[in-house]
């Protein structure tokens, strides 16, 4: 490799530590990026790349529509009767409540896409639950943390409109595409939690375990009374999206369309004060746009650097050689670095940046590669015990992360490699 190829090596390696020690995911990339565009004397690389990722009206649209509609789904407090209604029934099934409450929790996930945002509106409701149904705390937290997996199938997931935008389909297309194997990850994720669980005997709470979340935490969080008309509310974009693009097809829409729907929906539902619940709804598209967004620009400007470097040229190279080498690089990249780093987003959208693009050069597409990464990404995050959904469900349900992620490791590494072994 050349000069500037080798220092683009250190910078990843300086880039993985900074994720890691968990500095700002925006400022790592974009400084990242820039300073390779520099040594290599072409700065407006890296600026035109940015001024590029800002303007993308795909992903904007998107993601900010998506948001919004989190945003005042979580402040009507309509998360919370999807997610007690779905609960009750689940009462008194014994160490089975584990798979279910992950399966629950999966489908949730796709309606309110945010891995924390999902983890925190059932958490609270599901942990108690399985708690008091002689679950051990540290595997009721794993249940939940294995079941925000499921926004790999959300019209909502940046990561989503991001490879449909880069293989000119729409994003539902995309999502049919994968979720074959999506849904084939989710069930090895099932099966493996639930054998982990018995053999870590999880049914069987120690009387220092119960002690302990007693102690750390308040209330359960359940909703008395499920009014079913909000409980209805996460669901209407996910049912318009999927109708429109099935059966019928008369009202097939965007994401933001479906979303500004089940918006006003909501609003009607809830009889909220139409100014706040619209201050509300801009603020979660304003966040939308800073926090998710920012990620994508910054993740393209890092990409531009190494692009510049010469090392995705060599990379690409690479995997030339072999569609095997592209099969592994593809999915145990994004996996290994969301592990290491906590984050699932800015691996897998440097990967697809970067090297997707070019994913007919060795013989691939470009969605079955961007899903590869995707959902080889989402698999990393679900068990590294520094992601930031990690540390929320370790909170609500008073264990460690370490904790949670002993329960959650295996399956997932067993799913990346079928992964890998079953896409491409």
């Amino acid at each position: 490799m050349s000069l500037p190829a080798c220092i683009a090596v250190v910078d990843i390696l300086v880039t993985i530590y900074c994720l890691i020690k968990r500095y700002e995911t925006r400022l790592v990339l974009f400084t990242a990026g820039m300073f390779l565009c520099c040594i290599t004397l072409s700065p407006m690389e890296g600026l035109n790349q940015f001024a590029k990722s800002m303007t993308n009206a795909a992903l904007i649209q998107a993601i900010c529509g998506a948001m919004g509609f989190a945003y005042v789904i979580t402040k009507t407090g309509c998360d919370k009767h999807l997610v007690t209604a779905l609960a009750r029934p689940l009462k008194g099934i014994g160490i089975f409540l584990i798979p279910a409450a992950t399966l629950v929790t999966f489908f949730i996930n796709i309606a309110i896409p945010t891995a924390a945002g999902c983890a925190a509106a059932v958490g609270t409701t599901f942990i108690p639950v399985m708690i008091r149904a002689g679950i051990r705390p540290a595997a009721a937290g794993a249940a939940v943390l294995m079941g925000t997996y499921g926004s790999v199938v959300a019209p909502g997931l940046s990561h989503n409109a991001f490879v449909a935008n880069l293989a000119n389909m729409e994003i539902m297309d995309l999502i049919f595409l994968h979720s074959t194997y999506s849904f084939l990850v989710m069930l090895i994720g099932l099966v493996g939690i639930t054998i982990v669980s018995f053999v870590l005997k999880d049914n069987k709470p120690t009387p220092a375990e119960m002690e302990a979340y007693e102690k750390a935490t308040g209330g359960t969080g359940d909703i008395t009374k499920v009014n079913p008309l909000k409980a209805f509310a996460p669901l209407i974009p996910l049912v318009i999206l999927v109708l429109g693009n099935t059966i019928v097809p008369a009202i097939k829409m965007g994401v933001a369309q479906a979303m500004v729907i089940g918006a006003i929906y909501t609003l009607l539902v809830t009889l909220v004060n139409p100014q706040d619940f619209t201050k509300q709804f801009f603020k979660g598209a304003g966040d939308g746009y800073a926090n998710i967004l920012g990620i994508i620009i910054a993740a393209g400007v890092f990409a531009a650097g190494l692009k510049v470097s010469g090392l995705i040229d060599a990379f690409i190279a690479m995997l030339k050689q072999s569609s095997d080498i592209a099969r592994w690089g593809a999915s145990l990249g994004p996996f290994i670095m969301a592990v290491v780093s906590g984050t699932g987003d800015a691996a897998t959208l440097a990967f697809n940046e970067a090297v997707t693009p070019h994913a007919a050069e060795f013989g691939m597409t470009i969605p079955k590669l961007g899903s590869l990464a995707l959902i080889s990404g989402g698999l990393g995050r679900t068990m590294s015990p520094i992601a930031g959904v990690t540390i929320v469900v370790a909170g609500l349900c008073a264990s460690s992360p370490l904790s949670l992620c002993k329960r959650t490791a295996v399956p997932m590494i067993v799913a990346v490699i079928v992964l890998a072994l079953v896409m491409v």
